[in-house]
């Protein structure tokens, strides 16, 4: 077997056990601040939020660091660093003793770990150029693939084991996901004139003067934004259909679900097309996919219609992120990519970040619906732009 295909099969594992291990504690987190002592229902939203939130905050900012030092030692010590960051935070919040600490060692997961921009560098730097849309659309479909089983195998696990138990449980998986890294992961030997590197401040002023790789770094961030920005708001939409509340997050987990698979799917099936298909036409494809099907969720009135336009929303939207990290990928200079990828990394951050904030100040403005219109909106819009400004790649 190739080196790059042996490469991208372990990092596929390892990002779906990496994402699996990260999401699994989502169902439970804001139980487990209660049994930290917090008993307010308004404390425990209130801390919930900044825990979740915390080490998104701190990965926008670290995310393109890491990125560079990647170029300058290696990528795949950046992606054993990360792997092994996120073993030992889950450890240490495992050990929490008080919401503080818990927050703090949040903050640290954060600021040690980020496997998915180190795997995507590593993959872009082991691939060969005409692959490198196929492999990084394997490495989206293993994300999300592990942040659909993820939750479900957490909430199994904390029922069983205990809230405190499950951190530990993803912490030792982890940490032999690293170890298999380390003993299984070829690394090229880098070119000559590598030894050349760019700092952060260096790859941010290359990012924005090439109008092609600014103009991609903005498309990651509206696609993450528009995506972010109905999370918090669509269990209140799937409310207005009357849904009895005993069962409104089973259907709304449901529906989510299917987003998440159908987009693990076309992630994987359509990584082969890009290259051949070309950016433009794959990702004017995915876009308007995506921006069509949140437009139609402004006029469903039964929720069973809801199935099919999820589904072809999953396909949708399961193209758009690796299509956007493979143009960014682009001619890029091996001395570069992974300070690159970083930023565009950040981009993405940035987008899941002020999503869900922006989401509750929307609908109050405009209404639940017309929050999918705005959405909608923006993936055409990201559709038409692509067709007609990226049209040679």
């Amino acid at each position: 077997m190739e080196i790059w295909k042996r490469n991208l099969i372990i990092l596929w594992i390892s990002q779906f056990l990496a994402m699996a291990g990260m999401s699994a504690v989502v169902p439970f987190l804001p139980l487990f601040i209660r049994e930290l002592g917090v008993t307010s229902i308004n404390e425990t939203a209130r801390w919930s939020g900044l825990v979740f939130a915390g080490p998104f905050v701190v990965s926008f900012f670290i995310t393109p660091l890491w990125g560079t030092l990647g170029d300058k030692y290696g990528r795949k010590m950046m992606t054993m660093r990360a792997i092994f960051g996120l073993a030992i935070s889950q450890f240490l919040i495992g050990f929490s003793q008080d919401v503080n600490q818990l927050f703090f060692f949040r903050i640290l997961q954060g600021l040690l770990s980020g496997f998915y921009p180190a795997a995507l560098a590593l993959t872009a730097a082991t691939t060969p150029k005409e692959k490198t849309g196929y492999a990084l659309g394997m490495i989206q479909s293993a994300g999300l693939a592990g942040n659909i089983i993820g939750p479900l195998i957490g909430g199994l696990l904390s029922d069983i084991l205990g809230f405190r138990n499950v951190f530990f449980v993803v912490g030792i998986l982890v940490f032999f996901t690293g170890i298999f890294i380390a003993v299984f992961i070829k690394e090229p030997v880098r070119e000559k004139g590598s030894e050349i590197t760019f700092s952060f401040i260096d790859n941010v002023k290359y990012v924005f003067k090439s109008k092609f790789l600014w103009i991609v770094a903005i498309l990651i961030f509206c696609s993450s934004f528009g995506e972010a920005l109905l999370r918090p708001i669509f269990v209140l939409y799937i409310e207005s259909f009357h849904v009895e509340m005993k069962f409104l997050p089973t259907i709304t987990g449901a529906l989510y679900s299917i987003l998440g698979i159908f987009s693990t799917i076309s992630s994987a099936f359509f990584s082969k097309k890009i290259d051949k298909l070309g950016i433009s036409k794959t990702l004017f494809l995915g876009a308007s996919t995506t921006g069509l099907m949140y437009l139609i969720h402004y006029f469903v009135v039964d929720i069973y219609m809801l199935v099919p336009v999820r589904i072809l929303l999953g396909l949708g939207y399961g193209i758009i992120i690796p299509v956007l990290f493979t143009a960014l990928s682009k001619d890029i200079p091996e001395v570069r990519k992974g300070g690159i990828m970083g930023i565009g990394s950040s981009f993405q951050i940035l987008g899941n970040m002020i999503g869900p904030v922006t989401a509750g100040t929307l609908a109050a403005m405009i209404g639940l619906r017309p929050t999918f219109l705005f959405a909608g909106i923006i993936f055409i819009s990201i559709g038409l732009f692509s067709n007609f400004r990226l049209k040679k790649y």
